[in-house]
């Protein structure tokens, strides 16, 4: 029945050409949350924990997710579900005044945050391998089909940072935690995280936005309309500045801002 639906709409204005089979990663399950990381503390390497101990107050210049480790493992009894164990790793860059009449000294710590979810992600009893990369199948005892485990995807937008606060001991931090460094963390930092106590401790509080997938690569057949050829031609560049400058759009957005109906596009921003 497939085919022949496709067939019928080769002759219209906007039918399709023919109709193919690709490898894709299906989304078989998502979830958005908004979190609201309180007090999360900062950890340094002792350069910068010395400079925070010698400071009398700190502020927040930005927060960048760094990196987000993820594991997915089934959820017992519950068949086609897998809980995405999430690590959050941000990069806090702040200001650290050490005395009022000396310019704030510019320091970086990590902070982490752990998440669990619970999504859908289907079966797989199929073992794939691929030319592009050698996979071996080193199970012997029992069947590898076991390890078919759908991919975990995050997307996450610029963090904000809402609080930042300087304590004279780690109490202030409730949620304090064991920070192990990973090795693709510490490569950020001259020095490595050593266990200490420090005298004053930096705790901050992050708004985070963010959105999980579980998808799997599935076998799809999908239209195709035509080949992706390219409608207009390359434009070349001369080493003549002002020709440059010409072909520049004059920015009148900038000398005149647009009103409050102008900017709302109907996606909140």
């Amino acid at each position: 029945m497939a085919e022949a639906k496709f067939s019928s709409q080769q002759n219209g204005p906007n039918g399709f050409k023919d109709a193919v089979c690709i490898n894709a990663g299906r989304i078989y399950d998502s979830c958005s949350d908004k979190d609201c990381l309180e007090d999360l503390q900062v950890y340094f390497t002792p350069l910068n924990q010395a400079i925070v101990d010698n400071a009398t107050t700190v502020k927040c210049r930005s927060v960048q997710v760094y990196t987000v480790l993820m594991d997915v493992e089934p959820v017992p009894f519950n068949k086609g579900f897998y809980s995405v164990d999430m690590t959050f790793y941000f990069l806090v860059r702040l200001d650290a005044v050490v005395s009022p009449m000396t310019p704030p000294v510019k320091v970086e710590g990590i902070s982490v945050f752990q998440k669990k979810v619970i999504l859908y992600g289907s079966e797989g009893s199929v073992n794939q391998f691929t030319s592009e990369r050698l996979i071996v199948n080193t199970d012997r005892d029992h069947c590898a089909c076991e390890e078919n485990l759908p991919t975990a995807n995050v997307s996450v937008v610029n963090p904000i940072c809402l609080a930042v606060k300087l304590c004279d001991s780690p109490d202030c931090c409730p949620r304090e935690i064991t920070f192990v460094c990973p090795e693709c963390v510490s490569r950020l930092f001259d020095d490595e995280f050593e266990c200490c106590c420090p005298r004053k401790t930096v705790c901050v509080s992050i708004g985070l936005f963010s959105i999980v997938q579980l998808e799997r690569t599935v076998q799809m057949m999908v239209p195709v309309y035509d080949f992706c050829i390219p409608d207009k031609e390359c434009v070349t560049t001369n080493d003549d500045p002002c020709e440059l400058f010409k072909k520049i759009k004059f920015p009148i957005n900038e000398f005149f801002p647009p009103k409050l109906d102008e900017t709302v596009d109907g996606c909140g921003c």
